[in-house]
Formats: C-alpha cells, structure tokens, sequence
C-alpha cells in the first residue's frame, strides 16, 4: 500500500509463522513487553482460523502477555472466511486470548473521503459494525483518526461524532489516538492527489478538538511520539494530550511511510518526556490501570495532568 520506495525502507513482503511470532513474543516479554500488537494486511491464504492460531501462539508462548491484535478490516475477513457473524467469531478470539483491539483501518470515518482514500478497505458503516460487536462481546478498543490528507474540517468533526456516539452506547473506547497522515510512500500523495500531511498547528488543534468532542466519555487522548518527534509531543501534552505512545520494540507502518522519528524508546526517555513538559508519568497496562496499583483509570483515581506511558 506503499509508494514505489518503501522496499528499501522495510524490506520485503514477508509471512511470519506462528513459530518467529511465539518468539518475538518470548523476546518482547524478556526486556518488560507487557503487550504485544499484531496487525497486518490482508493475506489471500489467510482465513479466520489463521488470526485464531495466531492468538494461540502468543499465548502458550507467554500465557500473560497483553494480545492487542487485528484491525476490524482483518476481524471482517476472518468472520467472513468461516461464515460467522461478528460477534460469535469476536467471542472465538477473545475465548483464545484476544485481550483488546486496535482502533485502525478508520482514517476518516466518512464515506465521502474512504471512496478515495482506502476505497478497498471498510465503509464507515463497517467499522463501527466491527466496534460495535466487538463492545458487545466484553472486547475494548482504541480508537484512531488519521488527517491532513484530502479531508475537511468537516470530515474531522463528523469522525469525532460518530465516534462520540458509539461511545455514549457501549463504553467500549479506552482512548482516541490522533494520526497526522505521513505523506512520503504514500500513493495518492505520489499521484499528486493528497496534501503533504497536517501542520504542526493543525495536529495540536486535532488532539485539543479530540479531547473538546469526546469528554468525558472517552478520558484518554494518545499522542504518537512515532508520528509528532519528541518536540511535538510535548506540545501536545499541552493541547488535550495525557498519554504517551509506547516504549514500542520495532515499529514498521510508520518507518515503512517515510516517517523518521525513530522505531524505539526506552521507559527512561519517554518518563523524561514527559517530565520535560512539567508532567508527571505512570506506567499503565492496555486498558490504562497503573502497573503495580491495579486500578482502573478515572478522574477519581488520576493524578492531576497525569501522563500514561505504555
């Protein structure tokens, strides 16, 4: 899905085994991982008994380990290729281990913009059915906006609303995580039919509207130190922003898209991050309870501007 260069930036196509996942697992686990994401496109040979296995592997490999896995594009596939509804095969993956899922694969959430931007992936109506489901069935989510590419303020708002909405319904959501489009490898940026990505001002704007549009419903706003450098995040923690990114071990969709910031940082770095815009720092689970205290976050039990780092 990438420009003509992105070889170079990450490699060739590749089909990891349930063997080099269970592994990387055992690694992430072994220097602190307490989560491992998993995502990918959509294989042709891959049907919902691959994304099952999958699940498995991590689990006999480090039975407590955090499974953030599948976008609602790979969940819709899955059930598809095995002639289940949404929820039963949701129920599958969470009884093998599936612990939450990632927000992704929404862009923006309006038709208008998806018929251009990812005309093969889900329609809005799609996601949200996905999300939906997956609430029903006791799985949280993320929740992500990706702007600054052919969309419209209007665009934006109407993402925010509908997010905003399925929220007051099933409290599924932890956080929202703002994406500034990194334009680079990216085909309709190529083909000269997108902006060159937000500006600094417009992704400050974007996390402070996000936080305006969600309360209290949705507490968290996750800035992407991946996509906004140091420097940015730090202003974004001051624009709506309490959480950090992860430590993360080897980041690809973002590096594969030209985006330079790096692909790693250690716990250390990211507390000083955020020590350095006058904030404190907790480290949190997935689902934003601290390490070590057990409890789950609300403003009842939040440090004041306190900052969560994965």
């Amino acid at each position: 899905s990438k420009g003509r260069s992105a070889r170079s930036l990450r490699g060739p196509a590749y089909d990891l085994s349930l063997d080099e996942i269970a592994g990387r697992t055992v690694e992430a686990a072994a220097v602190g991982a307490t989560e491992v994401c998993l995502q990918g496109g959509i294989h042709p040979r891959y049907t919902g008994d691959t994304y099952l296995g999958i699940v498995a592997a991590v689990k006999a490999a480090v039975p407590e380990m955090h499974v953030h896995a599948f976008s609602p594009l790979e969940v819709r596939h899955g059930a598809d290729t095995l002639g289940l509804g949404l929820e039963e095969y949701l129920a599958r993956l969470r009884d093998a281990g599936l612990s939450t899922l990632p927000g992704t694969a929404a862009e923006i959430l309006d038709d208008e913009i998806r018929a251009v931007l990812c005309p093969d992936k889900l329609t809005t109506a799609e996601w949200f059915e996905v999300m939906r489901a997956a609430h029903a069935v006791g799985l949280r989510s993320t929740a992500t906006i990706m702007f600054g590419h052919i969309e419209r303020p209007w665009h934006q708002a109407r993402h925010l609303l509908r997010l905003r909405a399925l929220q007051a319904e099933t409290g599924g959501f932890t956080e929202l995580v703002p994406l500034p489009y990194v334009h680079m490898e990216a085909p309709l940026w190529r083909k000269g039919r997108s902006r060159s990505g937000p500006t600094l001002r417009e992704s400050l704007l974007m996390h402070a509207v996000g936080r305006l549009a969600l309360h209290p419903l949705v507490p968290n706003i996750q800035t992407s130190w991946v996509k906004m450098g140091r420097d940015g995040v730090v202003l974004c923690l001051a624009a709506g922003a309490n959480d950090l990114g992860g430590t993360l071990m080897e980041e690809s969709i973002t590096r594969a898209a030209g985006g330079g910031h790096g692909t790693r940082l250690e716990a250390a770095e990211i507390v000083a991050i955020a020590q350095g815009a006058g904030r404190p720092a907790a480290q949190r689970t997935t689902q934003y309870q601290r390490i070590g205290s057990g409890r789950a976050d609300h403003p009842g039990h939040r440090t004041k501007q306190e900052v969560r780092v994965a």
